[in-house]
């Protein structure tokens, strides 16, 4: 009987061996899932609550993949568009987040949600889907009211995050109305200055506004004191964008487990 066992096991190793490379492969079912991040801008602040947020989400053994790249924004800063040459840096980190393994991208800057936007029949292609930053939470501003007012440091992050809002509002069958607010110079900004500052662009500009958004996440932190001063909802992200990460990797079997 001994033999017997030595012998199976020596044929199973055996055709284990002769199976291609993809029967072997690892296909998640025994590991903690992989996101890969994509980040055009950073802050300490803000890489600290996308973790906090994802591992919350998505549980505490999720696997980060880091990806920066900088020079893509600093060109479609100073360009106020997105070049091709931007988008194809973007797009082809997309893509080698793919080839390292990743489970679930999502696209961090809301001034590149066009790409990501662009990206999702490739998504869909490769099985790994790109999750747009702002997309749930643009959902959820078209849930909550009628006027919503946008609010960015930076201005090139404006027209993306409004186009997002214009969409989730054409599938659900709304008609919204969108104020633009820009607090140019903001980023980086001593914080009780740009609490102050934020709170007099808002009120001057969309004193009506039923819900308020914040384009990048790294002006999140100062979203609970802007809205106990204007008595607004004011959304934000991380949260809204980990939460999306978790519901792509559910669908896929990666959550549950």
């Amino acid at each position: 009987m001994e033999k017997l066992r030595i012998t199976l096991a020596a044929v199973a190793a055996l055709c284990l061996s002769l199976l291609p490379a993809w029967a072997t492969a690892d296909n998640g079912a025994e590991r903690a899932p992989r996101v890969a991040l994509v980040y055009t801008v950073t802050t300490p602040e803000l890489k600290a609550d996308v973790e906090r947020a994802l591992r919350e989400s998505v549980g505490g053994d999720v696997e980060l993949m880091v990806y920066e790249v900088p020079e893509a924004f600093n060109e479609i800063r100073a360009e106020d568009y997105v070049t091709p040459h931007a988008a194809a840096i973007v797009a082809g980190t997309y893509m080698r987040a793919v080839e390292d393994g990743a489970d679930a991208i999502l696209s961090i800057c809301s001034t590149v949600e066009d790409v990501a936007y662009a990206m999702q029949d490739a998504a869909r292609l490769v099985g790994v889907p790109v999750v747009m930053v702002n997309d749930a939470m643009c959902r959820e501003a078209v849930r909550r009211g009628h006027t919503i007012a946008v609010v960015a440091t930076f201005p090139c992050s404006i027209a993306p995050t409004r186009r997002t809002i214009e969409r989730a509002a054409r599938e659900a069958g709304r008609r919204i109305e969108v104020r633009e607010v820009v607090v140019d110079g903001g980023f980086g900004m001593e914080r009780g200055r740009f609490e102050r500052l934020l709170c007099k662009r808002i009120f001057a500009a969309a004193a009506d506004a039923d819900v308020v958004i914040f384009t990048q996440g790294s002006m999140a932190y100062v979203s609970e004191s802007v809205a106990r001063e204007l008595g607004v909802c004011v959304l934000t992200n991380p949260s809204f964008s980990a939460g999306a990460v978790a519901e792509a990797l559910a669908a896929k079997g990666l959550l549950g487990r």
